[in-house]
């Protein structure tokens, strides 16, 4: 198949063709041309208003449901969703019934990447049945495919084994993931433990439950040595001992998730269980802190940390709704209304070499994986523009910014209304 983007602008710091507006030809999956004007007989050409193209977006965590949760979200549908999103890569969480914690289960979920845009990259349980207790089959997982392995949004409370991990996982250049929440500290807190916590009567999680875990896993990767990814940091003070970390040559990285860098806990004043996540929503100088730390470097990675939640176990009293939002969607119009486009591209194309995925390079003779988006146009964020099975997303009512158009890999496409 031949296919052909008209009057695209390339945004790609690494691109020769950067900041330029060029005719892209694709033929068989393959970038053959880029040029200011190309004429020839294709099978499909793509023309919009304002069509802006990059390397393919990258999601260090997302969460769907499939297998045992499909009322949430399905495989298909979430692929579906992130290639409409603009994402052609995802890191896919082991929230599962049962979880992923076997070589079978990451076959599986491999086996759905073949008709499908996006391609998702399995991360695996550390943990047999994620229960925090014997370490899963690391080594037969990391054969299959699975490209980092943690306990989702749970701790690891047993420091040796964190630390027998981390040892282990060196034998094949494994990545540890580590959820940073000491749940000694947690115990039953639902919100950041604040000014608002307590007029609201909400028990709260410190940021020290956040600082503390963090503390801990970086003194045991010292000791140790490998390779340990945070998901998530929500706070300053967390965030200053990662940099500190890396200052002293430790091998960590972090991400932090958009509606992290757009809300803080005064939101919750009405108790709308949209807002309950997980780290919970901190302060504003957290909120300015984890923005700085993007731009610095310090976090390596954002991500939606999509988790859909059904209407059932979402739409409930605040005490007793689960913890998660939908975020594919809106990621780039809340990142592009904050930030603007050119930064929100290069943070939605950092990740891949982290998990050893293969980086997508946006000129001739690679394979096409490309975001196609237009970066003009406010817009309030509505249930209209969620293609996800559940629909919990925290940016519902919010002013954002730009539109995915589609996205691109190889001789596959797919292109929003």
């Amino acid at each position: 198949m031949k296919l052909l983007l008209k009057s695209a602008h390339i945004i790609d710091n690494e691109s020769d063709f950067n900041q330029t507006a060029q005719d892209i030809l694709i033929e068989n999956g393959q970038i053959i041309k880029i040029d200011p004007s190309i004429e020839q007989d294709v099978d499909k050409i793509i023309e919009f208003d304002n069509l802006h193209v990059s390397r393919g977006w990258f999601d260090s965590s997302v969460a769907f449901g499939e297998p045992g949760l499909e009322e949430r979200e399905t495989l298909k549908n979430g692929l579906e969703t992130a290639g409409k999103s603009g994402f052609t890569d995802i890191l896919l969480n082991p929230v599962a019934q049962p979880v992923i914690d076997s070589q079978a289960d990451v076959e599986f979920l491999l086996s759905r990447n073949k008709n499908s845009v996006t391609q998702l990259h399995p991360i695996a349980c550390l943990t047999q049945k994620a229960e925090g207790k014997e370490l899963a089959e690391l080594f037969e997982m990391h054969r299959s495919g699975a490209k980092a392995f943690g306990d989702f949004k749970r701790e690891i409370a047993d420091s040796n084994l964190m630390k027998i991990a981390l040892q282990y996982a060196q034998n094949f250049s494994g990545l540890i993931c580590a959820f940073p929440q000491a749940n000694s500290i947690a115990r039953s807190g639902m919100v950041h433990e604040h000014q608002k916590s307590l007029e609201l009567g909400l028990p709260g999680i410190p940021s020290l439950a956040e600082s503390l875990q963090i503390s801990r896993d970086l003194h045991l990767l010292e000791y140790t040595g490998g390779k340990l990814h945070i998901p998530t940091i929500s706070t300053r003070a967390g965030l200053e001992l990662i940099a500190d970390a890396k200052k002293h040559g430790l091998d960590v990285t972090c991400s932090v998730a958009v509606h992290q860098l757009w809300f803080t806990d005064e939101v919750i004043e009405n108790f709308e269980a949209l807002y309950k996540v997980l780290p919970p929503l901190r302060l504003e100088e957290d909120r300015k802190a984890l923005i700085e730390g993007l731009k610095n470097g310090t976090i390596d990675m954002m991500t939606s940390d999509h988790i859909p939640i059904d209407i059932e176990q979402k739409k409930r009293e605040f005490e007793h709704a689960e913890y998660g939002t939908i975020g594919l969607e809106s990621a780039f119009g809340a990142l592009n209304k904050l930030l603007g486009f050119e930064k929100s591209v290069e943070l939605l194309t950092r990740g891949r070499k982290r998990f050893e995925i293969k980086e997508t390079q946006l000129k001739v003779d690679e394979k096409a994986a490309l975001t196609l988006f237009n970066p003009e146009g406010d817009f309030k964020f509505s249930k209209e523009h969620i293609h996800s099975s559940s629909k919990n997303n925290i940016f519902l009512d919010q002013d954002l910014k730009g539109k995915v158009l589609g996205s691109i890999r190889g001789d596959k496409i797919i292109v929003n209304d």
